[in-house]
């Protein structure tokens, strides 16, 4: 049973780590964690499924991330105590670190609950980064994907860290993998990071992106689930309304299944259309919880400013504002801990797929973004790690310089827009911090 990262039920767990992590007097297991630990990450699940479902808890000899568990699978060393455990993943979501050893110790653990008795002889102490081999391809899943058996698999890492390689990341350059959420990853040399602990973000770990330099991660919980939301808003009266049956139903499915279908679309063409100096329409994008900057699931999104004359594409460019907000205070973040960002990279479906989504958040940030060209930039990148892990290129920017696709588009910010978003930006930060309260008791 996998759970997903989207699921927040251990948002109290994630609580009881931070509070421990702070208060048990000794190392604060979360400091390179960005000093919050979130409902999405690895300790949070465990140790609620663990409290919740007392089978599991008996069963369960270890724990595995899905993306140590598919090279493991792949390369049939599926034994939880020997496989390789991905750098990335236990860096960023397992508090795995050098300073202590590997995982928080077994004191702190049980600090947290009894139930974690134990647990950690049953993880991992080592960690790999994804140019080293995992193993060599089985004769059942060489047949299996039509390939040849002992094909090298790289040491897996998360979708967005792999995407970042196939952007094309460098110092100073941030990548943000754009979709239901977004995904913002930086990497740094160690000599700029060393000593340096950057708050509220989802971790710095060495190799988790490019072996040998400082990942940095943050995002966003949701973005395209925003606009998804609001289309299924708008789309509950064509779902709900019709008593119809037989042919009638059928046809008047046809009919709503091509009205859904076009309605971001014909939302995006509408806003586009929408001075936001005119606008009194304002809203904060954590409809799933805020993951960047100070992880917080408990929170909600708002909309505010609505008059009898707010129409739905106002609605909606206030969304794509808030969502592009959410970006900013990423970026802002890091700039204010001391960490440049001179270039901006996207990737994604919202990247290549929404324009207007584009172009506002350009016009927000103040920054051209460069899309990258390939839209299957994350396999492209783990394809990179694999020709390293395979010793077909000797490192990572040897595999970029020779596999990168390139970008094909650039949205350019518009210098009176932008002037304007600073101003509206202040806005989104004022009534962020007006609201943050009331929205977490709800």
């Amino acid at each position: 049973m996998f759970v997903l990262w989207k699921d927040h039920t251990a948002v109290k767990e994630a609580e009881l780590i931070n509070k421990t992590a702070r208060a048990w007097g000794g190392t604060d297991f979360t400091r390179y964690e960005g000093g919050v630990y979130s409902s999405e990450w690895f300790w949070s699940k465990i140790l609620h499924v663990m409290k919740e479902d007392v089978r599991v808890r008996t069963a369960a000899f270890s724990w595995v991330e899905h993306c140590d568990w598919m090279p493991a699978l792949l390369t049939g060393t599926t034994d939880p105590l020997t496989m390789k455990r991905s750098r990335c993943a236990a860096g960023h979501k397992a508090m795995w670190h050098p300073d202590w050893e590997g995982l928080p110790p077994e004191a702190f653990l049980t600090r947290l609950s009894p139930v974690l008795k134990g647990l950690r002889e049953r993880l991992y102490s080592q960690t790999f980064t994804s140019d080293e081999s995992a193993g060599g391809l089985t004769p059942e899943w060489a047949k299996r994907l039509g390939l040849e058996p002992g094909v090298a698999v790289a040491v897996g890492a998360f979708d967005a860290h792999m995407g970042a390689v196939g952007g094309g990341i460098t110092d100073r350059t941030l990548v943000k993998i754009m979709g239901t959420s977004t995904c913002d990853v930086l990497v740094a040399p160690q000599r700029a990071v060393k000593g340096k602990l950057v708050p509220g973000i989802c971790g710095q770990v060495d190799g988790s992106v490019i072996p040998g330099m400082i990942g940095l991660e943050a995002g966003q919980s949701a973005f395209g689930d925003v606009y998804a939301w609001f289309k299924d808003l708008l789309s509950w009266p064509l779902q709900n309304a019709s008593g119809a049956r037989g042919a009638k139903a059928a046809a008047l499915a046809q009919a709503r299944k091509e009205i859904e279908d076009g309605i971001l679309d014909r939302l995006a063409e509408e806003a586009a259309k929408v001075d936001p100096a005119e606008s009194t329409v304002a809203a904060l994008d954590w409809l799933n919880g805020r993951r960047t900057p100070f992880a917080d699931q408990t929170l909600k999104g708002a909309i505010v400013g609505l008059t009898l004359g707010t129409t739905a594409p106002r609605v909606f460019r206030a969304l794509v504002e808030a969502t592009a907000f959410g970006s900013r205070a990423i970026v802002e973040q890091f700039r204010k801990e001391g960490v440049p960002i001179n270039a901006v990279i996207a990737e994604g479906g919202i990247a290549r797929k929404s324009p207007f989504v584009m172009q506002v958040t350009a016009d927000i940030l103040g920054m051209p973004i460069r899309v990258v060209a390939s839209d299957q930039a994350v396999a492209l990148g783990a394809a990179m790690l694999a020709a390293v892990a395979a010793g077909v290129y000797p490192n990572t920017s040897a595999a970029q310089k020779k596999m990168a696709s390139g970008f094909d588009m650039t949205f350019k910010p518009d210098g009176k827009r932008s002037a304007l978003y600073n101003k509206m930006y202040t806005r989104y930060t004022a009534l962020a911090g007006s609201l943050e309260g009331i929205l977490r008791a709800l």
